[in-house]
């Protein structure tokens, strides 16, 4: 993953950076996940959000998931090309949708957030 890419996807990687169950290279972990043409935008990002709670177990047999399906689609390559072409496209598509989720969740989590600071100021001004 190149440093350009790598800062495209810091948003996925503060998500993903509590793991306290677990050693693993998170960018490597990132790059095999946003690449994997079977999973859906919603199970990658039930994996990113699970990814504190999961054992080193799980963690292993993710990347060993990951690792095989690249290397059955590149088996494929030379006779299904067209319909893998389309499968990294849709990725793409995905991807760039759970990046927008992710920012959304932040903006509203800002947004409470704020709007707390707002209550607790104004209670504190009312002596409450």
């Amino acid at each position: 993953m190149s440093q350009a890419e790598e800062n495209q996807n810091q948003i996925f990687l503060d998500r993903m950076m509590i793991h306290p169950l677990t050693s693993f290279e998170e960018v490597a972990f990132l790059d095999l996940l946003e690449h994997s043409l079977s999973l859906n935008v919603f199970e990658k990002k039930r994996v990113i959000d699970s990814i504190p709670n999961l054992s080193q177990f799980q963690i292993d047999e993710l990347i060993k998931v990951f690792v095989d399906e690249r290397e059955e689609f590149k088996k494929l390559l030379s006779t299904e090309g067209e319909a893998i072409k389309e499968l990294v496209m849709k990725q793409k598509e995905w991807w760039n949708q759970l990046k927008d989720i992710y920012v959304q969740e932040w903006l509203k989590k800002d947004s409470e957030g704020q709007d707390q600071a707002k209550i607790d100021d104004l209670k504190n001004s009312l002596g409450l």
